[in-house]
């Protein structure tokens, strides 16, 4: 764990009474803007990331690439054993299967994708530093029956319940059946990133048992949620398997029910800065499990 455990709380949240929303106090991309153009993505791609919060790549990954990773998917679905484990979260009321958390932990070959030298050059490029694996998950959403997962900023969860200091961290969602726009795709306010919602009510202990689920407790409210949302819309992306979305880690998302026949799975990687790395949590509760919050091994990756 980070040394310094207690630091000024610069992103106040979890209050008895709300307060209105600020402008961000972190940069968005890390790396001076004289050196943006410096790795995969082009100047163009790290402004784009830079003022929407997220950037999509269509087909990021070929069918080939991704045709194991969906065949072992498809495995852990019917494996009664996981649905058992802490890690493993179901539709609330039901069997199926939610999200399964620390996947690079359970899987080599989803252990090997963290460290893909093209994921991992543009994190990098974007972050300016190295950096770790802080959560990996699995969302599925079963056709018909997949619950959605109302519009919160990660940030304000990982800081609020994990002790994430500064915005110097980023997800990667691999598309791994494809998304369209009936089975419940990611969908992202462009531009909320750029501010950060204060919420309101006191973290309750082991709050994740439940908003894991359904989170009630770290969501924004319904006037800041319109006003960022008239001023940059909502966005969908959709692709195939393989497809990419990038987002900023206090960029605005969330998703909807899947009222199709269609079952719709992402895979999220979570990669934080080594200088980044978690204190206590600033609402005061005792850390998350480590399958949430990675506390034990901040090793930079390496490209494998």
């Amino acid at each position: 764990m980070n040394t310094e455990t207690r630091l000024q709380d610069e992103f106040p949240t979890r209050l008895e009474r709300k307060v209105e929303m600020f402008q961000r106090l972190d940069p968005v991309v890390h790396t001076p803007e004289e050196r943006w153009a410096e790795g995969p993505l082009s100047e163009e791609r790290v402004r784009e990331f830079d003022e929407k919060g997220f950037m999509f790549f269509e087909s990021f990954f070929s069918q080939d690439e991704m045709d194991g990773f969906i065949r072992e998917l498809k495995d852990y679905e019917d494996d009664e054993d996981l649905k058992v484990s802490e890690g493993t979260i179901l539709e609330p009321g039901k069997e199926e299967i939610r999200s399964i958390f620390g996947i690079h932990e359970i899987s080599e070959r989803f252990d090997r994708l963290t460290r893909d030298p093209k994921l991992l050059a543009m994190v990098k490029q974007l972050l300016d530093s190295d950096v770790y694996i802080h959560q990996s998950r699995i969302n599925y959403k079963p056709g018909f029956k997949g619950k959605g997962f109302n519009w919160h900023s990660d940030f304000e969860t990982w800081h609020s319940e994990d002790g994430m200091p500064k915005m110097r961290c980023l997800s990667c969602s691999i598309v791994m059946t494809d998304n369209n726009e009936f089975n419940g795709p990611l969908m992202l306010i462009p531009g909320s990133h750029k501010n950060f919602i204060p919420c309101v009510g006191r973290t309750p202990e082991n709050n994740y048992k439940k908003s894991l689920k359904s989170q009630t407790i770290g969501v924004p409210d319904d006037r800041s949620l319109q006003q960022l949302m008239d001023e940059g819309f909502i966005e969908a992306p959709k692709g195939p398997a393989g497809s990419l979305i990038v987002f900023e880690c206090n960029t605005l998302h969330g998703s909807n029910t899947n009222m199709s026949c269609w079952p719709r799975s992402n895979l999220f990687f979570v990669y934080n800065s080594v200088h980044n790395t978690l204190v206590e949590p600033f609402c005061g509760n005792k850390p998350r499990p480590q399958f949430l919050a990675n506390r034990k091994n901040w090793e930079p990756l390496k490209p494998v």
